[in-house]
């Protein structure tokens, strides 16, 4: 619950160190924007005082100079890639961030569809949007991409592409999420910037790894968690270390890539303006780190949520057991073990203690409280009225939904919705929470606490349902789970049965 990270002073230094960077250009600069825009709950939990929209809200300080390209691989519309956080496919989400981008005041100039080798759903995707007045703008797939520079770097290779109209000196190239094709989009547009005698720059945002803090960090040991499926690894920038006798942090993709890169500068410009993937970061996010210490342990227990996860994930078999392994390497790095989450012990206990599912949540003021199984609730909805009462000063005795008030909800779920679950999740506990307020000031009260909960950790000793899942992430609670399902068929996992 500490604040880490001073988030007015990252604001200010960021969108300074961008006008910085545009300046070195002729006023161009296309900007590789990785990670997530505006919803970026990664970089809040591992930096506590990091605002999940602070890029977004740094962008709007720079909202007269800048506009924003979407990218979207053709690929992923062709297989219907789905955002995993979200649940959502990429093309859908495409339209999602466009339209929170322009009512956030940006300016969103145009798609482009890369990787284009004549897929039927991207041509049906572009029809799609040029129906709602987008400018769709298309880049094609380059055979031999990235190693084969020379052609790359002609007019075989990007020169096939279109050549996107931009009219602000900053253009933010952003996907909905990796793979997409910025940073070939980036290049690709300085190709065409120079033929039409203008030389466009290409800096590169990446909040993690932060390239100013120790690789071993848990700062940075946080993000190879959370990038395990991608098999990323942090290393030592050797280019910056040749370069400026200075120890720098990058990843293996940058690093693997870069010498592609400087070539292809070399061919477009003559020379390259980098020597090193550091010197192309503009991310200052490691210059903003006020509290170290709270910043290491959120960022501890959160490569056991990613450990937790990747249980999870190979339980459902979404992953294999590498990704499970790396994350246990990472623990040991950061010398921890599940026992450093006091959730999970207490959780455990309880379920051992009552022969059923239960869980567990630490308050800000660090109690633990549980919640158990019963013929009415659900673990995590037990879990959910007891802290509230917890948090409102409320006698556990005391009820603050009626047995009368949830007996025709199981009634509902049972009779006439074919639920073979009687027992309420932590939605219907919320609602009924509500109709009780009405009548009952105990229950108003307990439902004033919800705001309390934010930033809370939890556990549950057996896989819940993806209803109950989604209602601690709406309520920004923190919560894991064990890989162990509850006496249940695989496909009861998902639909909460």
């Amino acid at each position: 619950m500490k604040i880490g990270f001073d988030n007015d002073k990252y604001l200010t230094m960021q969108s300074t160190h961008i006008r910085e960077r545009i300046s070195q250009f002729d006023n161009k600069l296309y900007l590789e924007f990785g990670g997530k825009l505006f919803d970026d709950y990664h970089a809040s939990r591992v930096l506590p005082g990091f605002q999940p929209d602070s890029k977004l809200r740094m962008l709007k300080e720079l909202a007269d100079q800048a506009e924003i390209i979407i990218a979207i691989s053709a690929r992923d519309i062709e297989k219907n890639k789905i955002r995993g956080d979200l649940g959502i496919t990429y093309d859908t989400d495409l339209l999602r961030l466009r339209d929170a981008y322009m009512n956030s005041g940006l300016y969103v100039g145009s798609v482009v569809i890369t990787q284009y080798a004549g897929q039927s759903a991207a041509d049906l995707f572009k029809i799609r949007l040029e129906r709602l007045g987008i400018k769709v703008y298309i880049h094609y797939l380059i055979p031999g991409y990235p190693a084969n520079v020379p052609l790359i770097v002609s007019d075989e290779g990007y020169g096939r592409n279109d050549y996107i109209e931009t009219s602000r000196p900053l253009v933010v190239v952003t996907a909905p999420g990796p793979g997409s094709g910025k940073m070939a989009a980036c290049l690709s547009q300085l190709y065409h910037e120079h033929k039409r005698g203008i030389r466009a720059g290409y800096a590169k945002f990446e909040t993690f790894p932060i390239w100013n803090i120790p690789l071993k960090h848990p700062v940075n040991l946080a993000y190879e968690a959370a990038t395990a499926d991608l098999n990323d690894v942090n290393m030592i920038d050797p280019f910056h270390l040749e370069a400026y006798g200075e120890t720098t942090v990058n990843y293996n993709r940058d690093v693997e890539i870069f010498p592609v890169l400087s070539a292809t500068f070399e061919r477009i410009y003559g020379d390259s303006p980098y020597k090193s993937p550091t010197d192309m970061g503009v991310n200052m996010a490691g210059c903003c780190i006020c509290d170290d210490e709270a910043c290491k342990e959120a960022s501890k227990q959160e490569i056991l949520r990613r450990y937790y996860e990747s249980l999870r994930r190979l339980l459902i078999g979404a992953c294999s057991d590498n990704e499970v392994s790396k994350i246990e390497i990472l623990m040991n790095q950061a010398g921890v073990t599940v026992h450093d989450r006091p959730v999970v012990d207490a959780a455990l206990a309880k379920a051992e203690a009552t022969g059923a599912p239960a869980a567990a949540l630490e308050l800000p003021n660090g109690q633990l409280v549980t919640g158990k199984t019963t013929h009415l609730l659900g673990a995590s909805a037990a879990l959910l009225l007891n802290a509230l009462k917890d948090l409102a000063g409320i006698d556990h005795e005391r009820n603050v939904i009626s047995p009368e008030a949830i007996e025709p909800i199981q009634k509902l779920k049972v009779k006439y919705l074919g639920s073979k679950n009687p027992r309420l999740h932590t939605d219907e506990v919320l609602i009924a929470l509500s109709v009780s307020a009405a009548t009952d000031k105990c229950a108003q009260l307990a439902l004033d606490q919800l705001p309390k909960l934010k930033g809370c950790q939890a556990h549950t000793s057996v896989m819940i349902s993806s209803v109950d899942i989604m209602q601690f992430k709406k309520l920004s609670i923190q919560a894991t789970y064990e890989a162990k399902y509850e006496k249940k068929p695989a496909f009861a996992e998902e639909t909460g049965e």
